[in-house]
Parts: structure tokens; C-alpha cells; sequence
């Protein structure tokens, strides 16, 4: 009997020490479980639009010149990179073909107007009839127009200058054929000095621009000079080739030592009012030009991994413009251990 007692005492003993052990082995899982994070308030504020982008410098007469007719290229007067007046002559086709067609319509016109000259006097002898008469003139017109036409295309079997510029590209050479409307020569008006950048944007960056916001262009050509610029143009839909829209900056005064196609950076000040929260880097998790995530908290014990949308990356802070409308605190350290619905501790 003593001996039983003694057994159910050890075996009391045992069971006991057991659920000792289990209990401070689950406070030791809890205790590591919960992650030490720190945080900052969230604070949705007017912000200052600075829309960061890249661009070309170009003009706004920049023009493909072509001949009206075909033909051989006869003789090509410039090369790239010249410069060039008003009227010039930069090409001439072979005037073979297009002058015998001049002819031709001379000799035409010339045949029709002696005939046009018989049937009107037989029609004052009341030889040929009206309509004769009325044929022989309408031939002699045709005949003018045509004549017309020739002496036309002959004018612009050259190609000229339409302003004072430069050659920016030579498309055709000496002895190519070359159809109607074919361009030859790709052509600017810098000497003018009416320089104008290109800048492609994302939609949401396309919808806080206006018409005539400012901007500050730079360029590795003059790097210790920053061109005042305006914006001139919205495209009012996507360029077919990149997906982005187009803006067109003007630079407000004559700009030396500049070229066409120049890589430009562009700093465009908005005058749209913006509102959203700043967030460092460290928070912000998986992002790109346009989404990404980062971790918050509403009662500063378990996280809620949030979507947000990005408005523009800064040197120093990203700035976020939606998703964070109901959202209290953001865990800025110890995100990276993180998950949805993780248990923390905010530490300071």
C-alpha cells in the first residue's frame, strides 16, 4: 500500500514538472515570435510636384524635304552637319526625263492652240460647227495645263532651303533612284535658336501638368548651365511606340552649344495641387515606377501588409499617393521579417 502511495506521488511529480516545462516553452515561442519593429506616424500632406523625367532637345521646324517627282539624284550639294540658308540649293535630279516631258507638253499645247486658230476661223465662215469649235478650245486649254504641270514638276526637280539651318540627316546619294515624296534630307531651323525638349511621362505624371508650368532643363553639353523652359504642348494621346505621353518644353531664351538630339533631364514644377504621404525608402518593399508594398499597423501589435500606388522616387523619400487612406502607423525597420498579420513590438 505504501509502496503504491508512492509511486502516484512520483507520477504526480513528474506530470506536474511537464506542464511547468510546456508552459515556459510556449511563452519562449510567443516571446519569439513577436518581431521588434519601429514606426512612424502616417500623415497624408499638400505636396510640392517635381516630376523628374528625361528628353531630346529638338526644334519646332524640323522637316523632311523631298523631290516632287521621281527620278535619278543627279548631284547632292551638302552633307550632314552643314549649315544652310534660305533657298538654298541642296539637290537636283537628272533633268533627262523631266525636261523632254516639258517639251512634249510645249509642242502639245503649241499644236493645239494652230488648231484651236483654224476651227475658230472656219467657224466665223460657218465651215465648222459649234461644237468643233468648242472642242478645238477645250483641247488647247487642256493642253495649257498640262504644259503647266510640266514646268511645275520642273521647279521641283530641285530641292531648296526653306529656312536657315542645318542638315541634320542625309537620307538618298548621288545616283539613286528615288521615288515621289521620298525624303532626302532631314532639316532643322537651329540657327534660330527656337530649341524645344521632348519628354515622355506616365499618365498620372500627364495629368498633373498644365500648359505653361515651369521647368529646369540641363544637359551634359553645358553641364554648369540650367535653360529655364515652359511647357508648350500635351499630346493628347500615347506615343504608338513607347506606350507614354509626350511633353513639349520651349526653352525661354537663346541657348548656345546645343544640338538636335541632345539627351536632356528635365525637372517640371506642376501647379496642380498634390496630396500624399512621404515614406523612406526602408519601407517600401518591392516596388516599382508604379506600385509596391510596405507593412502598417492600426493598434501597434500585428501588421497589415498594404498596397500602395507610387507617385514619384526622390534622391531622399518616396512619395506615396494612394493606399494609405485608412493606415495609422508605418513600420519603417524590420519589414524584412515581416508578414501579413506578424505580431510586433514597437520599440523607440
Amino acid at each position: 500500500m505504501k509502496l503504491n502511495s508512492l509511486f502516484l506521488m512520483v507520477a504526480a511529480l513528474i506530470i506536474v514538472q511537464a506542464c511547468t516545462t510546456s508552459q515556459g516553452n510556449n511563452e519562449k515561442q510567443l516571446a519569439k515570435d513577436v518581431i521588434p519593429v519601429t514606426v512612424k506616424p502616417l500623415t497624408k500632406e499638400k505636396l510640392n510636384s517635381t516630376i523628374q523625367s528625361s528628353g531630346v532637345f529638338t526644334t519646332d521646324d524640323e522637316t523632311f524635304l523631298s523631290f516632287k517627282t521621281g527620278g535619278v539624284i543627279d548631284k547632292i550639294f551638302v552633307k550632314e552637319g552643314d549649315a544652310i540658308k534660305k533657298d538654298q540649293i541642296l539637290a537636283r535630279l537628272n533633268l533627262t526625263e523631266i525636261s523632254a516631258q516639258v517639251s512634249q507638253a510645249k509642242l502639245a499645247f503649241e499644236k493645239a492652240k494652230r488648231d484651236y486658230k483654224r476651227v475658230e476661223n472656219l467657224y466665223k465662215d460657218s465651215v465648222a460647227t459649234l461644237e468643233q469649235y468648242q472642242n478645238a478650245k477645250t483641247g488647247m486649254q487642256v493642253a495649257q495645263q498640262q504644259m503647266d504641270a510640266a514646268n511645275f514638276n520642273l521647279s521641283y526637280s530641285e530641292i531648296k532651303a526653306l529656312s536657315d539651318g542645318f542638315i541634320l540627316r542625309k537620307i538618298a546619294n548621288e545616283g539613286q533612284v528615288i521615288t515621289s515624296g521620298s525624303a532626302v534630307f532631314q532639316t532643322n531651323g537651329a540657327s534660330e535658336n527656337k530649341w524645344k525638349v521632348k519628354v515622355g511621362v506616365s499618365d498620372r505624371e500627364w495629368a498633373l501638368i498644365n500648359i505653361g508650368d515651369v521647368a529646369e532643363v540641363s544637359t551634359d553639353a553645358t553641364p554648369n548651365l540650367v535653360h529655364e523652359a515652359f511647357v508648350s504642348r500635351k499630346s493628347e494621346a500615347t506615343d504608338g511606340m513607347g506606350g507614354a505621353f509626350n511633353i513639349e518644353l520651349t526653352l525661354k531664351n537663346k541657348s548656345e552649344n546645343l544640338a538636335s538630339g541632345l539627351f536632356a533631364k528635365v525637372n517640371i514644377t506642376t501647379s496642380k495641387a498634390q496630396r500624399g504621404w512621404r515614406i523612406p525608402y526602408t519601407a517600401l518593399l518591392d516596388g516599382d515606377a508604379q506600385t509596391g508594398y510596405v507593412f502598417t499597423t492600426n493598434d501597434s501589435k500585428t501588421v497589415q501588409k498594404t498596397i500602395v500606388s507610387i507617385g514619384r522616387i526622390t534622391k531622399d523619400e518616396v512619395i506615396i499617393v494612394s493606399g494609405l487612406d485608412d493606415k495609422q502607423l508605418l513600420i519603417i525597420s524590420g519589414s524584412a521579417y515581416l508578414k501579413d498579420g506578424s505580431s510586433i513590438k514597437v520599440i523607440q
